[in-house]
């Protein structure tokens, strides 16, 4: 499968922010090979192409095993993933369980919930994918996923140590430039935004690639650390320290999502990097491939 694929050439760049948050520095020169990758995030109907010719059984889909959640309630351990609800009104930031909601039924088909659905929402990013089902989907297409450093290298689209995708000014008033919160989070977003959008609705960057800011998060194939500096972290040592119960690895996603508001999550930005326990889908996750 290599159609909408975008060649990347091969280079040394500087990744990384010193300028933002802790985790995106320090900045440093990476040599990348060249490599293709997708032009946009895999689509709901891409996915449902995958499923159909495999029967493959998304993580949000199967049931769970107590032993591995000790503690969770029972209603709670059935098959279903996190999903963002918007709250009534302001809220503190500080408490993320706020606006989201372990929903069980919620799934790739039916991402906010058992009563909801893809049908409108056919190529709009595919979501609630845990990190095993985007490998899976990338094996059968014959691709991969790909490093944080050829993410963000694409990402980037050519623009050296650039803030956003397009620059270094933020969006302007007039402007359109990503799918990230306008308005006031998590409750009132402006009209046409706290919800994925149809791959491809806004600009693309440097390289042709759409939605590398905003929209959803993707998974990258790097095991998550505190910092950059180094090497990738190992398994082990992308688990997360606040959370000592559960041996659950991470994974760096990137881009940000239709969540990312100025006043809390300045994360559209190619820098940007956030960890993920990889058994564990959301519903503004997804992911892209490359081929090497």
């Amino acid at each position: 499968m290599t159609a909408g694929l975008v060649r990347i050439p091969a280079q040394t760049t500087a990744l990384g922010s010193d300028r933002h948050y802790p985790e995106e520095a320090p900045v440093r020169q990476v040599a990348v090979e060249g490599f293709q990758i997708q032009k946009c995030p895999v689509t709901n109907t891409e996915f449902a192409e995958f499923i159909d010719a495999t029967g493959y059984v998304t993580v949000a889909e199967r049931p769970l095993n107590p032993a591995d959640y000790p503690g969770a309630p029972v209603a709670n351990l059935q098959p279903g993933s996190m999903v963002f609800h918007r709250t009534s009104g302001p809220v503190d930031l500080r408490h993320l369980s706020q606006w989201w909601t372990w929903t069980p039924g919620a799934s790739w088909r039916r991402p906010v919930g058992p009563l909801s659905s893809i049908a409108q929402r056919a190529d709009h990013p595919v979501v609630h994918v845990a990190y095993e089902d985007a490998e899976a989907y990338a094996a059968w297409a014959g691709l991969a996923l790909p490093t944080e450093a050829e993410w963000e290298t694409a990402a980037r689209g050519g623009l050296h140590q650039a803030t956003y995708t397009w620059g270094d000014e933020p969006e302007q008033p007039d402007q359109r430039l990503a799918n990230y919160w306008h308005g006031e989070f998590p409750w009132r977003p402006a009209a046409g935004y706290g919800r994925t959008s149809p791959v491809g609705s806004y600009p693309p960057n440097g390289y042709g690639l759409f939605d590398t800011a905003g929209n959803v998060w993707e998974w990258t194939s790097d095991w998550y650390g505190d910092t950059r500096a180094g090497d990738p972290c190992c398994e082990a040592g992308s688990y997360d320290s606040a959370q000592p119960q559960f041996k659950v690895p991470r994974k760096v996603i990137k881009g940000g999502s239709f969540l990312c508001a100025d006043t809390y999550c300045l994360r559209y930005r190619p820098a940007a990097r956030r960890p993920q326990m990889i058994d564990t889908g959301m519903s503004h996750i997804g992911f892209r491939c490359v081929k090497r």
